[in-house]
């Protein structure tokens, strides 16, 4: 059963998960929605058509978005001893983390900015907004609510990249379910970090639900 240095056990391994988790996310964003805005901009039908960037840029995101996480991890191995001076524990997950994510935000941005109405940015166009503008009083507010039930997807998505790193020594309650449930053979430990694994998701779906709803002026 569960002593008291398995429980701290778990609620470090928590808060460990929580911190690759949000912090990725966060830096994901960081570079995931310049990604987004750029993949929608220089489309044929946006604002600033540039064909060959839009074709170049959606070749890399594609191309980074394709590669599975675990083998991501090992191929970026150099990187993170670079930038973090360690390849194993979570903070060495999470460069994989955000590069795995930022492409994956910029397509969740990209479909969000989508969604806007032509008519909206012909409209702004003809009152002689810039394109920044543009970007940043039309595209960007109109689409909020869709950029936030976005952000509540990649929040759980990388939280369950994070819990596969733990295969690879990233820590968390992906390292505690791997290193107890299957090397250990103690299945009680393991399903404990499956349970707040889903507490998580549960937690993080439910404040994104909310703030989606808040965010919706069509439900003022």
């Amino acid at each position: 059963m569960f002593n008291q240095q398995m429980l701290e056990l778990l609620g470090n391994e928590t808060l460990a998960s929580l911190h690759m988790t949000l912090v990725s996310t966060v830096i994901a964003y960081i570079l995931g929605v310049p990604i987004g805005i750029l993949l929608v901009v220089t489309a044929e039908d946006g604002i600033k058509p540039r064909p060959a960037f839009n074709q170049t840029l959606g070749v890399v995101v594609n191309l980074l978005r394709s590669v599975p996480f675990l083998i991501l991890i090992v191929c970026v191995l150099g990187l993170t001893r670079f930038l973090v001076g360690t390849t194993i524990g979570s903070e060495a997950m999470i460069p994989p983390l955000v590069i795995a994510a930022a492409p994956f935000v910029g397509r969740l941005v990209e479909g969000s900015l989508k969604e806007i109405d032509h008519g909206v940015i012909e409209a702004a166009q003809s009152m002689g907004a810039t394109n920044w503008q543009i970007i940043t009083r039309v595209l960007l507010p109109e689409s909020l609510p869709s950029l936030i039930n976005g952000a509540t997807i990649a929040t759980t998505t990388i939280l369950s990249y994070s819990a596969m790193a733990g295969a690879l020594g990233g820590g968390g309650l992906g390292a505690v379910a791997i290193n107890y449930g299957y090397y250990r053979y103690q299945v009680d430990v393991m399903w404990m970090a499956v349970v707040i694994l889903v507490l998580i998701v549960q937690l993080f779906q439910v404040a994104g639900n909310k703030l989606t709803i808040a965010s919706d002026k069509r439900r003022r």
